[in-house]
């Protein structure tokens, strides 16, 4: 902190002072960011809890996981009936199929009373709750009523089209299952991610504190925006620059002001910007870096301790003069006075630590290659960051160097992309191909996409890599649809557990030249059930509790997707019987053990993890491998290699296993 009983030098002696001042170390950008790093307090900041109202733009502190199944039961999407798909197999308009109408109508909110028992229908309007025993929702528009008599009192239905299983039927746990992770720590809330939560029925959020910023203009030439411009000033744009750069990064800025050419002012107001009062986490000043005679933010922050200034000069071009300082484990950071060297060097030493605590991953920067048209020289010694324009031409994409200055305001704002110049290297020559690092844009694409069947664990390792900052775009669609997507090089990565029936192995058959499997971990597949249902509690194995289910002509099932693995294991366990709710299918095991849990299937079959989920009961039918198909072309892919390490990673296999799923290590 600064001394409570410093006194000003008087204004001669300082401005000497400052006239003879060198920099004392000019280093390399790596040593200047080692040294800040190295006295740091980078310990993210705490959570707090707020409502859902004041939860736009906020860092989440936590993963989201759902705690129900949206929709949290099988859902009509039309008006029309609840029927039997097979009562109504070849109706058409000359050949009608007829069925007896039940007394019950399930509009939106009632919960049915009723089982849709074969040559019946239940009348339902869109968004009401799919009763036991239906399997599809005929359209209202494709039946008509028909008045019963004395020997069929009940009304008749005509039904005029054909449908098949699961017709305009949403299936719980569909757009979100209960105990998936939907957000992840360190994503910004927006208003999708809002409603998200909204629909999980949630109405506060944890999130970050925001790092509270000072930022401080200095300089008898800044005059703040809306005043009148004197000869020889300029607007103070940096900072509007800062404070809004600073929101973007999850910040709360503290504006104060601008302060002119008064030592013993701008002490002061750095004094509170550190004081108990203020509590800023750290503190920008822009301007007043170098050696000139009015440059006092030096000479302020000279005077800090703890350890103080810990770079001031590094070789950069722009951004030279910066000095960077701690304080207390406070960032006190000196910008140059010209804005875009004042903006580059906040983006390479302040945003990644303002990101860190804010709770923010690392950003990385997507690089491209393109041509230089003109010849570029640079300063040996220092290394360059040259903005470029791209500029897309008939032999791809050039790189036109923005000449405007540091001392330009639109510089960095219309600039796509720098080029990194070597410190050794003094000449670009024209029509050399260059990586260009693009400074971003508000749609940035996921590091990994991942395609195939969806599994907690999974779930895990994701959560994992969004940690080191890599972000992921996920879609389950099945392991053959996710092996399908890699066979045509459409991901990354996809996740499938496929048994091979002639083999009996798992997933080596989806093999071609151009894909190769990473091992994952084992999962248990097994019979899930309500507990207390006599017919599954005594099962010695999953074949006789099977046996027992077709016993009952009541008992009924929900089964899986035609071509995943569960469905494979299905109809090998019941060979050429067809239970009631066969032709019930689910695309994931949450819905399976929704579908039990809420009574409208006895039985089906899903993941023990999934069943500990929803406190099911379990009879253990066979133990597969969840694996990984990577394309070849692929693997050498920075965020696949993370995710390959980070699943031979033993801590990692130990969470795994705590959870349920077996790994080399367990």
């Amino acid at each position: 902190m600064l001394p409570s009983n410093s006194q000003s030098p008087r204004t001669d002696e300082w401005r000497d002072a400052v006239r003879q001042k060198q920099f004392l170390d000019v280093i390399s950008r790596d040593e200047a960011d080692e040294r800040f790093r190295e006295h740091l307090d980078l310990t993210r900041m705490s959570e707090v809890d707020v409502s859902l109202g004041k939860a736009l733009g906020r860092i989440l502190a936590v993963d989201i996981i759902s705690p129900i199944d949206v929709p949290a039961f099988d859902r009509s999407n039309v008006d029309g009936f609840a029927i039997q798909s097979a009562d109504v197999a070849g109706a058409q308009e000359e050949a009608p199929k007829t069925l007896s109408v039940n007394n019950e109508v399930l509009s939106p909110g009632t919960a049915p009373a009723e089982t849709v028992e074969c040559g019946t229908a239940t009348p339902i309007a869109t968004g009401g709750m799919v009763p036991r025993g239906a399997d599809a929702i005929v359209m209202i528009e494709h039946t008509e009523p028909v008045d019963g008599d004395d020997s069929t009192p009940k009304t008749q239905l005509r039904v005029f089209r054909s449908t098949s299983p699961g017709h305009a039927i949403t299936v719980a746990g569909t757009d979100i299952a209960r105990g998936e992770t939907i957000l992840r720590a360190g994503d910004v809330l927006t208003s999708r991610e809002i409603g998200v939560l909204a629909a999980l029925g949630l109405t506060t959020v944890s999130v970050r504190k925001l790092p509270r910023v000072a930022v401080i203009s200095t300089g008898n030439e800044i005059v703040p925006p809306g005043e009148e411009l004197p000869l020889g000033s300029v607007y103070d744009s940096n900072a509007s620059i800062l404070t809004a750069a600073l929101t973007e990064l999850g910040c709360e800025s503290v504006p104060l002001g601008t302060v002119r050419d008064d030592v013993d002012q701008l002490r002061s107001i750095v004094q509170g910007a550190l004081s108990s009062e203020l509590n800023c986490d750290a503190v920008i000043l822009s301007g007043g870096t170098s050696k000139g005679a009015g440059d006092l933010s030096y000479v302020v922050v000279s005077e800090l301790a703890n350890p103080g200034i810990v770079a001031h000069g590094v070789a950069l071009k722009p951004g030279k003069p910066i000095c960077l300082a701690v304080t207390g484990g406070k960032p006190i950071v000196v910008l140059p006075g010209f804005p875009t060297s004042a903006i580059f060097t906040f983006n390479e030493f302040v945003a990644p630590v303002l990101r860190e605590l804010a709770g923010l991953p690392p950003k990385t920067r997507q690089t491209i290659e393109a041509s230089l048209p003109v010849r570029v020289n640079s300063d040996r010694g220092r290394t360059e960051y040259l903005l470029v324009s791209l500029v897309r031409g008939q032999s791809g994409l050039t790189a036109w160097p923005m000449g405007k200055g540091s001392g330009s305001v639109t510089t960095f704002s219309l600039a796509d992309g720098f080029i990194k110049v070597d410190q050794h290297t003094e000449i670009l020559d024209e029509g050399r191909t260059v990586p260009v690092q693009l400074l971003g844009g508000s749609l940035e694409p996921a590091d990994l996409v991942v395609i195939g069947s969806h599994c907690v664990g999974l779930d895990l390792l994701l959560s994992k890599l969004r940690q080191q900052g890599i972000t992921s775009k996920v879609l389950h669609v099945g392991s053959q649809g996710g092996a399908t997507a890699a066979r045509r090089g459409e991901c990354d990565i996809a996740g499938v557990h496929l048994m091979d029936p002639d083999s009996g192995e798992y997933n080596r058959h989806l093999l071609t030249e151009n894909l190769s499997l990473v091992t994952g971990y084992g999962r248990r597949q097994g019979i899930v059930f309500r507990p207390g249902d006599a017919r599954f509690e005594s099962a010695a194995s999953a074949e006789e509790a099977v046996q027992a289910a077709l016993a009952d002509p009541d008992c009924s099932m929900i089964n899986r997707n035609a071509r995943s693995g569960t469905r494979i294991l299905i109809d090998g366990l019941l060979g050429e019987s067809r239970p009631p709710g066969y032709t019930s299918q689910t695309k994931s095991h949450n819905a399976v053990a929704t579908a039990v849990s809420q009574n409208r299937a006895d039985w089906g079959v899903a993941i023990d993890t999934v069943a500990r989920e929803y406190s099911l009961g379990f009879v253990p039918l066979k133990d597969e491998q969840y694996d990984f198909l990577i394309p070849e072309n692929r693997q050498e892919r920075s965020a696949v290699r993370a995710f390959c390490e980070l699943l031979a990673n033993p801590q990692i296999q130990n969470e795994l296993t705590e959870i349920g799923f077996r790994t080399p290590s367990s």
